[in-house]
């Protein structure tokens, strides 16, 4: 991609999470129909608001999503993805979360499951996220 394909599109930065339980699972979440890229499955996160971190933000949408705890000490940046939509350029931080506190659950009207990194391709995922996959499977 060049320089001039990306010209004119704003950035986005948009933080994800692969929360990892005590089995090696990874959860995913649904998007809500009707939603942009709606019924597709994705990592939990969130867009980074004015003046936060993407770890700050990350801790914000994963109380605000799925009512857990954690705190930037438990969040491990693995990798991330950098994706051009039609509208807009996004670049995504994908974190490693092992500890946190609460039981996920869906506060967005979002499916939610654990899965096994293996099986993640067997999810369809935005074009962003699917790029990821290897490096869970390769960590797990």
């Amino acid at each position: 991609m060049t320089t001039t394909e990306t010209a004119g599109k704003r950035l986005l930065l948009v933080t994800a999470c692969a929360l990892i339980d005590a089995d090696g699972r990874v959860l995913i979440a649904q998007r809500p129909e009707g939603k942009q890229l709606g019924g597709l499955w994705e990592f939990p996160g969130g867009k980074v608001e004015p003046g936060e971190t993407p770890e700050q933000c990350l801790i914000r949408e994963l109380r605000e999503e799925l009512g857990i705890d954690t705190k930037i000490d438990c969040l491990a940046p693995l990798t991330f993805a950098s994706h051009s939509y039609d509208d807009f350029h996004l670049l995504m931080p994908l974190y490693v979360c092992r500890r946190f506190s609460g039981i996920p659950q869906p506060h967005e009207a979002q499916a939610l499951k654990w899965v096994k990194p293996r099986q993640l391709r067997d999810y369809p995922m935005p074009p962003a996220d699917a790029p990821l996959i290897p490096f869970l499977i390769d960590l797990l």
